[in-house]
């Protein structure tokens, strides 16, 4: 356990040396929590809805507060959590679960080149779509429908727009595509 970095991290952070862990902020508790988790210098560090009761600022302190000790070692951080938005600026790679089930995994930012938002012509009966390998989830109503798809080397067909994908459009997409019924969720690889 090494007390100088706790000693030497926690000001860094805002947290007063002086006063007990429950007389602080949530967000003081919880760079406190991770400060000690830190000091114990693991390889590989494991974090489970750390962010959760943190305000925007809280999170992105406590955020920063990790990448930074990321870079200063050779430490691994898996990070669970439902706050997909405040991860996009920090994971490397990403894992979405549904039931138990894997349901993507890779680099953020292949995830992110391969996936687009497409909005074209409306209708549950498509045919296949140059460009696209899968509908991963769609939205059809008369008009029009909106896709987001994983993608392959290709041109995608100029009568559909394109979008680029958050990685919280994503997350939500391949959670969405396990509750729809397996009709809904088109191989176009053929």
């Amino acid at each position: 356990f090494d007390v100088v970095f706790g000693r030497e991290r926690l000001p860094k952070v805002g947290v007063p040396l002086d006063r007990r862990v429950g007389q602080l902020s949530g967000g003081q508790r919880a760079q406190v929590a991770l400060c000690l988790a830190l000091a114990k210098r693991p390889r590989l560090l494991l974090l489970d809805e750390p962010l959760a009761s943190l305000d925007p600022l809280a999170r992105r302190e406590f955020l920063s507060t990790m990448v930074d000790a990321v870079a200063e070692t050779a430490m691994t951080v898996v990070l669970s959590s439902h706050l997909v938005t405040d991860l996009e600026r920090v994971c490397d790679h990403l894992l979405v679960l549904h039931a138990g089930r894997v349901q993507v995994f890779a680099e953020t930012d292949q995830l992110l080149a391969t996936h687009k938002i497409l909005i074209g012509p409306g209708g549950p009966r498509r045919p296949k779509i140059a460009g696209v390998d899968e509908v991963v989830h769609a939205t059809d109503a008369q008009r029009q429908s909106t896709l987001l798809v994983r993608t392959n080397a290709q041109a995608i067909e100029p009568a559909w727009e394109q979008r680029d994908v958050s990685l919280e459009d994503l997350v939500l997409a391949y959670l969405a595509a396990n509750v729809d019924t397996p009709t809904d969720r088109q191989d176009l690889s053929a």
